[in-house]
C-alpha cells in the first residue's frame, strides 16, 4: 500500500486501485504504441462510466483484447465481436467494441503514415508534456482547444469514440499533459 502521508490528487480517493494508478501511471509520458492504444481503447470504453469501473476490469480487457495488440484487433471479425459481447469481464457495448476494431484499423493507418502513433500524437505537443499548474481538481478542464484539435484530426482519420473529453483524458493518462495538482507529490516528480 502506498504511503498515506503523501498528498495526492483528490480523485485518487482511498480506493487502492486508483491510488496505484495515480502513483504509478497517470501523467507519466507514454511513448509506446501498444500502451498508447491501450489507453485509447480504455478511454473509449470509459465514456459514460467511472474510471474505477475500467480499472477494475482492466485485466479482463487485456485478456479479451489480445493484450491490446492493435494488429490483431484490426482483424477481428463478427464472430470475435459476438464473443466479446458475451464476455462479462468487459463492458459489453456493441458500439464501443466495434469502435475498438475501427480504431485499431485507423491506428495502423496512422502508423503507416507517421511511422509510429507516438510520433503522430506527441507532435501535437511538440514532443513534450504540457505542465499545467492547477491548484485544485475543479480547475482542471474536461477538454481544451488542443484536445478539440486532436479529436477533430482523429475523427478525420476514421477513429471513433474520440470526442474532445475522451482525448483530454487520454492526454492526462499518457502524460501529454501533467494535470496533477500543485500540492500532489507526483506533480514535482513529473516536472523534473
Amino acid at each position: 500500500m502506498p504511503s498515506e502521508n503523501k498528498k495526492r490528487c483528490g480523485w485518487s480517493s482511498k480506493e487502492p486501485l486508483l491510488i496505484k494508478y495515480h502513483d504509478k501511471e497517470w501523467g507519466v509520458p507514454v511513448h509506446n504504441d501498444r500502451k498508447l492504444f491501450e489507453f485509447l481503447l480504455l478511454e473509449g470504453f470509459q465514456a459514460g462510466l467511472s474510471w474505477l469501473t475500467i480499472i477494475r476490469k482492466r485485466k479482463n480487457f487485456r485478456k479479451a483484447f489480445d493484450n491490446f495488440d492493435f494488429n490483431k484487433i484490426a482483424g477481428y471479425d463478427k464472430r470475435k465481436i459476438n464473443s466479446l459481447l458475451k464476455d462479462e469481464g468487459i463492458i459489453r457495448n456493441k458500439l464501443k467494441i466495434e469502435s475498438a476494431v475501427a480504431n485499431a484499423k485507423a491506428f495502423l493507418q496512422v502508423r503507416k503514415e507517421f511511422g509510429t502513433f507516438d510520433k503522430y500524437i506527441w507532435s501535437f505537443t511538440n514532443g513534450k508534456p504540457i505542465n499545467n499548474k492547477f491548484k485544485s481538481l475543479r480547475d482542471i478542464p474536461a477538454r481544451t482547444e488542443l484536445s478539440d484539435a486532436i479529436s477533430k484530426d482523429l475523427k478525420t482519420r476514421g477513429f471513433r469514440f474520440v470526442g474532445s473529453t475522451i482525448i483530454y483524458a487520454h492526454m492526462q493518462a499518457t502524460g501529454m499533459v501533467n494535470d496533477h495538482t500543485l500540492e500532489c507529490y507526483r506533480y514535482k516528480e513529473l516536472t523534473k
